[in-house]
């Protein structure tokens, strides 16, 4: 069993005790870059996001933003120590113990995730879309013990909650916290001050799940020092955050892009955020233009979409723009900096190793090309039996560094990710004589639509559902508004009609069975698809057309 470098706080070992066999790990460096050799083997984030700041006198600063109020980095500890008072003494939680947190962007989300960590526990937040039968998976897979819930959400939690034995403790809140659910009711009696628990470095902070191609959900472990580590490396060497930035963003806090764009990194030197619970391209610009922005981040559909409304919006506040999710053609890039003279800072990050791991700033952009490995990291690219190859080639991206992937309970899907050391991200890459990376496409079937990963095989089980179905496969085409399109090939039983009522009654039927996303926007009726001769569909001829 793995034992941490500090004195572990954790008396629930579940985590730990999950965690892929040492020798399956990728190579982790935490001493690569000076600020990171420095950690001390006891963090708790939670101290050195939030507390640092009220101990060091900026509690008055402001932290959050939303629906026109403000929370100051005071405001946002004192509702963290009371929420971490009620999961301890009125919820009965043990460090250790993992706690789902669920709701869109707001600032009780994130007063959320700060008392779990300062309690102990670990964090397990989740896509606010999923239904209830794709909570259940999650929480049997990382044990929950704890829920926090926005009551906009509480009834696919309630539904998963008959399923899910190990979850014995929910309270719901309201988005501001000033709603009358039993959280804010537990909070009213209970004292602003806390005692953050004193974790190792290498304690379990927060299990990210993320979507795979096949197969159930595959839960990521990330420690207190992983959390701590990306905010010293990308948002130091590619933004240079300032205590006056405030950034939007779109992504959810459950996506690991979100979280460190909205609250690990802006909260480490700092800065606010601005949290919008629904973001489209007219909020997003409104918001930068209310808020007087400094930085967003989004995906290239988003700035695709946002184009032709920028004119309409005050947006000369706007210093930064990062750009991930999915490949950023250079046609948007070239667009978003003819409209707004802003050069879009692109990035490939992976739930595995919490955040970005290549990108490029300032001087160092060239339109087209994703970057190089950030300050910490290293990439390389490998052929087919794993060999490195050299400049000019074309083949599997390959990082290491400080942060790395450790799947929860999952050796198997561990031998898949890693290899002699090294992270393999499933993405194809060309690096040019110069070293720079230029995205090719995906090795594998996950669909990038939008910003979103979406397994095929998770659309199909779904499509399979409805009665008019008798088989079908789902891919992901290209797009020029959303990167990819998730596209089904639907053979219809004997009885049913493929028409355009048909269409509509698959696309409804999946927005109900999952997160509605994911829901297949072009429909093919087909009378057979392509097999093997062992029975295996051949999607790769689905997508070539």
């Amino acid at each position: 069993m793995f034992q941490p470098h500090g004195h572990s706080a954790h008396r629930d070992t579940f985590a730990r005790d999950n965690l892929p066999p040492r020798d399956l790990w990728p190579e982790m460096d935490y001493g690569v870059l000076p600020a990171l050799d420095a950690y001390p083997n006891q963090i708790n984030v939670a101290r050195d996001l939030l507390d640092a700041h009220v101990t060091a006198g900026f509690g008055d600063r402001p932290a959050l933003h939303f629906n026109g109020a403000q929370w100051r980095y005071a405001e946002l500890q004192a509702r963290a120590n009371r929420i971490a008072r009620v999961l301890v003494e009125d919820m009965g939680l043990e460090t250790g113990n993992r706690v789902l947190l669920r709701a869109p962007n707001n600032p009780m989300l994130v007063a959320a995730w700060f008392a779990v960590l300062k309690a102990g526990g670990i964090c397990v937040t989740t896509m606010p879309m999923l239904r209830a039968g794709e909570l259940v998976p999650l929480i049997d897979k990382a044990q929950v013990t704890h829920a926090l819930c926005d009551a906009a959400l509480a009834a696919d939690l309630g539904e998963a909650r008959k399923s899910a034995a190990s979850l014995r403790a929910v309270m719901l809140f309201s988005a501001d916290g000033t709603g009358a659910r039993a959280l804010e009711q537990a909070m009213a009696g209970k004292s602003a001050s806390f005692d953050t628990v004193d974790t190792a470095a290498d304690d379990v902070a927060l299990i990210a799940f993320t979507s795979g191609t096949t197969g159930g959900p595959k839960g990521t472990i990330h420690f207190h020092r992983d959390v701590l580590a990306i905010a010293d490396m990308f948002p130091r060497e590619m933004i240079a955050i300032e205590r006056d930035d405030v950034f939007a963003a779109s992504p959810p806090l459950a996506f690991t892009f979100g979280l460190g764009a909205l609250v690990i990194f802006p909260m480490r030197y700092g800065a606010s955020s601005v949290l919008v619970e629904r973001f489209g391209a007219d909020t997003m610009l409104d918001t930068i233009a209310r808020y007087r922005c400094t930085g967003i981040y989004t995906a290239p559909t988003a700035y695709r979409a946002m184009l032709p409304k920028v004119g309409g919006y005050d947006l000369s506040s706007l210093r930064v723009c990062v750009s991930a999710g999915e490949h950023l053609p250079k046609a948007t890039w070239d667009a978003w900096h003819d409209v707004t003279g802003i050069e879009l800072v692109d990035g490939i990050g992976a739930t595995e190793l919490l955040h970005i791991f290549i990108s490029a700033a300032g001087a160092a952009i060239r339109p087209g090309a994703t970057g190089k490995a950030v300050a910490g990291y290293e990439a390389r690219l490998i052929d087919g039996d794993g060999l490195p190859l050299p400049p000019g080639n074309e083949g599997r991206l390959a990082v290491r560094g400080p942060t790395g992937c450790r799947y929860l309970a999952d050796p198997e899907r561990q031998k898949g990710y890693v290899l002699d050391g090294w992270n393999l991200t499933g993405d194809v890459y060309r690096q040019d004589l110069d070293g720079y990376l230029h995205y090719v496409a995906r090795s594998d079937d996950m669909i990038i639509s939008a910003g979103y990963n979406i397994a095929g095989p998770e659309v199909e089980n779904a499509l399979l559902t409805h009665p008019a179905v008798q088989e079908c496969a789902v891919v992901g085409v290209a797009d020029e508004a959303r990167g990819q399109l998730v596209k089904a090939f639907v053979v219809p039983t004997s009885e049913a009609v493929g028409d355009a009522v048909l269409v509509k009654s698959l696309q409804d039927h999946v927005k109900a069975t999952i997160a509605p996303y994911k829901y297949p926007r072009a429909i093919a009726f087909v009378e057979a698809l392509p097999k093997t001769q062992t029975g295996k569909v051949q999607r790769f001829r689905l997508r070539d057309g």
